[in-house]
C-alpha cells in the first residue's frame, strides 16, 4: 500500500535581515489513497512545491506527520522514502547518455562492494565486443532490462545513446519520467513537469502521463498552475492557498460546488462571475432592481440562510454559461459589450451590467455577431446560482449535492 497522508504538517521558514519568520504549511491535513492522481493547485507561494518538497525529503517540516503506506518518513533520508519526484527543468545529467540517465537511480538504490563495482564497470566497457568477450554481471543485465522495458513504454528507444543536449524538450520530458519510473517507486512526485513544452506538445505530454499512470497505478502527486492540466488529469484536486486546504474534492465538484470565494475565482477559466444579490427567502435574489428565480438544490441553503440570518446580502457566483444572450425583456439584464475574444468553437464575451456596472463574462456562440459598445441582454439560468456569505464561504447545503453530467472518472486502485 502506497497511500500518502500529511497530518497536521507546518513549514516555516527563519527570518531573514531582522524579517519575520515566513509560514509556508499551516498545519495541513490532507490524505491521498494508494493508486490516486492528486493534482495540486493554487497561486505562486501557496505551498504546492514545498509540500513536494517535505514528501520528498529535500525540506523538514516544521511540525506535524508525513506518512506513506501507513509509515512515518519525517524522519527518513530522501532514499530511504520510495518516492520519485519528477522536476520542472527535468534535471538530467548532461554527461550521461539517455540511457544511462535512466538508469541511474538503479544503479544507486543499493551499496556494492568494490568487486562488484569494478565487474559493473566492465560489463558496461564490454558491452559492444563480442559475446565471448563480455564480462558479466547479473544486476547490471538486470539494469539493461529494465532500462529497456521504460524505454519501450515511453517511446525513447532510438534515443538511447543521445545525450540531453541532442533532445527535444518534449524527449527530455519523456526521459525524467523514464528515469522516475524506472525504480518502480511507491509515490511519483511531479512538479510542473509540462510547464516548458509549448502547448501542442503539452496536450500530447499531459495524456501520455495518464495514461501511464491509469497502467503503473503508482499514487501521485502532480503540482501545476494550468486549469486544464488540473480539470482533466487528477482523480481529485486539492487547491492551496497561503498554505491551507481550501476544497478537496473531484474536478467537477470544485467546478460546480466550490467551498468559498477563493475556490471560486481559482477554480474555472474564464472563473466565476461574482455579484451582490439580495436573498428573498428560498427561491429569489434580487440583483440591482431585479429580481431572479433560483432553482435546484441551494433553495435549501437559501432558504436556511434567510431564516437565520439578520442580513440577507450576499454574494452570488454565476458560471460564464449560466448567463444567456436573451430577447430584450423586463426580467433580462441589460448590458453593454466590452470585449469579445473569439476562440473557434465559442466566444467570450465581456460586458458591464447598465444597472449595477459590474463586469460579467459569458460563452456564446460563434455564429453571434456583436461588437464592443453594443448593448445585450441576459438570462440567467435558476439552477446555475450559487451563494456566498460575508465571509466568503459557500451556504452550507443541508444535503448531499448531486452531481450533474459528473464523468466517470479512473478508478484509484493498482491495476
Amino acid at each position: 500500500m502506497a497511500e500518502v497522508r500529511f497530518q497536521q504538517v507546518s513549514k516555516t521558514y527563519p527570518p531573514r535581515r531582522g524579517g519575520e519568520p515566513v509560514s509556508v504549511l499551516r498545519q495541513l491535513d490532507l490524505a491521498i489513497a494508494d493508486g490516486e492522481f492528486l493534482v495540486l493547485v493554487g497561486p505562486s507561494g501557496c505551498g504546492k512545491s514545498t509540500l513536494l518538497r517535505l514528501l520528498a525529503g529535500l525540506e523538514t517540516p516544521s511540525g506535524g506527520e508525513i506518512y506513506v503506506g501507513g509509515n512515518p518518513v519525517s524522519r527518513l533520508r530522501p532514499g530511504q522514502r520510495d518516492v520519485a519526484m519528477v522536476f520542472q527543468s527535468y534535471a538530467l545529467y548532461p554527461h550521461l547518455s539517455v540511457a544511462d540517465n535512466i538508469g541511474f537511480g538503479l544503479r544507486r538504490s543499493r551499496p556494492r562492494g568494490a568487486a562488484e563495482q569494478v565487474q559493473d564497470v566492465l560489463h558496461r566497457a564490454s558491452r559492444q565486443l563480442p559475446p565471448l568477450l563480455r564480462v558479466p554481471s547479473e544486476r547490471e543485465e538486470r539494469i539493461e532490462r529494465r532500462i529497456a522495458e521504460v524505454a519501450e513504454t515511453l517511446e525513447l528507444e532510438p534515443l538511447l545513446q543521445r545525450r540531453p543536449k541532442e533532445l527535444s524538450g518534449g524527449q527530455k520530458q519523456r526521459v525524467a519520467l523514464g528515469r522516475a519510473i524506472a525504480r518502480s517507486p511507491a509515490v511519483f512526485l511531479m512538479d510542473e513537469p509540462l510547464s516548458n513544452l509549448d502547448a501542442k506538445l503539452r496536450t500530447g505530454t499531459r495524456a501520455q502521463i495518464v495514461e501511464l499512470q491509469r497502467r503503473l497505478g503508482t499514487t501521485t502527486l502532480y503540482v501545476t498552475h494550468d486549469q486544464v492540466e488540473a480539470m482533466t488529469m487528477g482523480h481529485r484536486i486539492a487547491v492551496l492557498n497561503a498554505g491551507r486546504l481550501q476544497q478537496l474534492g473531484t474536478p467537477m465538484e470544485l467546478y460546480q460546488w466550490p467551498s468559498n470565494l477563493f475556490v471560486a475565482q481559482f477554480i474555472g477559466s474564464p472563473p466565476m462571475n461574482l455579484l451582490p444579490v439580495i436573498a428573498l427567502g428560498g427561491d429569489q435574489v434580487q440583483l440591482g432592481s431585479r429580481r431572479f428565480l433560483v432553482e435546484g438544490p441551494v433553495t435549501q441553503a437559501l432558504a436556511a440562510h434567510a431564516e437565520s440570518a439578520s442580513a440577507s446580502s450576499l454574494t452570488a457566483g454565476l458560471r460564464p454559461e449560466h448567463l444567456r444572450l436573451a430577447p430584450a425583456t423586463n426580467r433580462n439584464l441589460p448590458a453593454e459589450v466590452t470585449h469579445l475574444e473569439a476562440l473557434g468553437n465559442e466566444q467570450l464575451i465581456s460586458c458591464r451590467l447598465q444597472e449595477t456596472s459590474h463586469l460579467v463574462l459569458l460563452r456564446a456562440d460563434p455564429s453571434q455577431h456583436l461588437a464592443p459598445g453594443q448593448t445585450i441582454h441576459l438570462e440567467v439560468e435558476p439552477t446555475g446560482w450559487r451563494f456566498f456569505d460575508a465571509s466568503g464561504e459557500a451556504l452550507p447545503m443541508p444535503l448531499p449535492v448531486p452531481m450533474d453530467h459528473e464523468p466517470k472518472l479512473p478508478d484509484v486502485g493498482r491495476i
